[in-house]
């Protein structure tokens, strides 16, 4: 799915105010947790994942692998 520019900006903008409703911790990225995003994207469309790790290498490959498991496109990713 290929968004444009305008259509993520109003996106992000919704997302803002949001709260993270997936919490990635130590254990990582596990069935039981693709299984909780592939819920909350069906009840809420769109959501934030809080990823519990300073590694940036390890983040990028999490998201890849969400992706990779329910094609949805990433708004932003921040840096913490």
């Amino acid at each position: 799915m290929n968004l444009s520019t305008k259509q993520k900006q109003h996106l992000k903008g919704l997302a803002h105010p949001l709260k993270p409703v997936v919490l990635l911790g130590s254990n990582g990225l596990t069935e039981g947790v693709l299984a909780e995003i592939e819920q909350a994207l069906e009840h809420h469309e769109l959501i934030k994942v809080k990823i519990a790790t300073e590694d940036r290498e390890t983040k990028t490959l999490i998201v890849e692998a969400i992706v990779g498991a329910k094609p949805a496109p990433v708004m932003y990713r921040s840096s913490g």
